[in-house]
């Protein structure tokens, strides 16, 4: 049987060096950084994200009789070590941005400080669930702006990198401003709209489109959606209208028509005339069928009668960058500073603050700070708080509806020229003077 428990996915040279530092009675406080380097092709900005399930996942952290057995089975570690790993969880603190703030490179968006054993076993985890977390939700953003107020939902589960992502994926999508996902475990977790129409098979187990269409209406009377490109759209459209003015008659309506393949700039110009002809302008169009944020961009530019977009595959799997250079690095221990001079991977010291500078209510550019420097100013905000003490959460998780609108509300706070979606301008970070060489700052 396949054991799921989380605490097992841990990365062997974590077990290891803990075992090091068991040997050596080594518990130093220790405090580390999570933060993305640089930035994929055409992003300029992230969408923090997974911070309330990575507390979540801190909060239960233990290994349980059977996770011992299975890494005594399969690694190298001592038996005493093993025993006492089985008394092992999580007892420090944790700051961290609030869930859904824009953030940068180089920014740490979560700060661990605890033993460090216990700070290093956490590692692959948080970095997991943190980074697929804000990579789906920095996809999502990007094609929420693209719509423009029209409504997009997650239809990519099918296409993900396994059941987590797809969970993923449809959580960040509705924090960063989808209508709804298709995956009814998510939305039964998370409480989100669950939206769905209908497959081409659907229409093929019928003898005919329009019999299709008229089973389907008569099931869900009031959520009905028509696939209508099964085998030739315009066609197809004709029989949707035909079955919305028959089951008008009895009180049933169409909710929209669904356009999956083709040419769909022309095709729903071609449905939307066809519809107002006949009397149906109530009917919506929804379009699906290998969209991202550069074709809904260029379908809404071009003032295509599309009403709702359904994004799958590019969503899902993030197609366009679908991975961030995310790390997690050792930058203070027992008080005192560590850096990492690693050409091209210098890791500043010190447990950090990042202040975000406003101006006229835009964002203005941020500073990186020690932790323990206080910059007082009206106009600027600290973002990293703390969201975990002695391994206990300070409070319940922030909901939905709140972090839907602090995503919202911030890439309004973004000025346009860091949020476009082709070569967007880098955003203003910069490192307070203590912060500038770190190799000169070991005190």
């Amino acid at each position: 049987m396949t054991d799921h428990r989380k605490e097992l996915s841990v990365d062997l040279y974590e077990l290891t060096m803990s075992q090091v530092f068991w040997r050596r009675g080594m518990d130093n406080a220790a405090t580390f950084s999570l933060f993305f380097r640089g930035y994929p092709k055409d992003r300029a900005y992230y969408v923090a994200a997974g911070i309330e399930q990575a507390l979540d996942f801190l909060a239960d952290f233990h290994f349980s009789a059977h996770d011992i057995q299975a890494i005594r089975n399969t690694t190298p570690l001592a038996d005493d070590f093993l025993n006492a790993l089985s008394d092992i969880c999580f007892t420090g603190n944790v700051r961290a941005v609030p869930e859904g703030t824009l953030v940068f490179a180089d920014e740490p968006l979560l700060e661990v400080t605890a033993p460090i054993i216990e700070a290093q076993l956490v590692e692959t985890m948080l970095l997991n669930i943190v980074t697929t977390a804000s990579l789906m939700a920095t996809k999502a953003s990007r094609i929420i702006q693209a719509a423009a107020g029209k409504p997009v939902v997650d239809f990519g589960s099918r296409r993900t990198h396994g059941e987590d992502a797809a969970i993923q994926a449809a959580y960040s999508g509705y924090i960063a401003g989808f209508a709804g996902t298709s995956n009814v475990k998510a939305a039964a977790l998370f409480r989100i709209p669950a939206v769905g129409t209908m497959a081409h098979s659907f229409i093929q187990a019928f003898g005919d489109e329009t019999t299709a269409f008229e089973a389907y209406a008569n099931e869900f009377p009031e959520n009905t959606t028509l696939l209508v490109d099964t085998y030739d759209t315009i066609d197809g459209v004709a029989r949707a209208i035909q079955v919305a003015k028959n089951a008008a008659q009895h009180g049933v309506s169409i909710n929209a028509i669904r356009l999956d393949s083709g040419d769909l700039g022309q095709l729903a110009n071609s449905a939307r005339k066809m519809l107002d002809d006949d009397g149906l302008p109530d009917i919506r169009i929804m379009a699906t069928g290998g969209l991202d944020e550069h074709s809904i961009h260029a379908l809404v530019e071009a003032g295509v009668p599309i009403d709702a977009f359904g994004v799958g595959t590019r969503f899902g799997t993030s197609a366009d960058a679908p991975y961030i250079d995310s790390v997690y690095k050792l930058v203070e221990l027992d008080s005192r500073s560590v850096t990492k001079l690693s050409p091209s991977k210098v890791t500043r010291p010190w447990a950090k603050q990042v202040y975000r500078n406003f101006d006229q209510g835009m964002m203005g550019g941020d500073i990186i700070t020690r932790e323990s420097s206080q910059i007082p100013s009206s106009n600027r905000e600290p973002l990293l708080r703390s969201v975990m003490r002695s391994g206990k959460r300070n409070g319940a998780p922030e909901a939905l509806t709140t972090v839907r609108k602090r995503v919202t509300s911030n890439l309004r706070q973004l000025p346009v020229q860091n949020r476009r979606l082709v070569n967007p301008d880098f955003y203003s970070v910069e490192y307070s003077p203590e912060l500038i060489s770190p190799q000169c700052n070991h005190d």
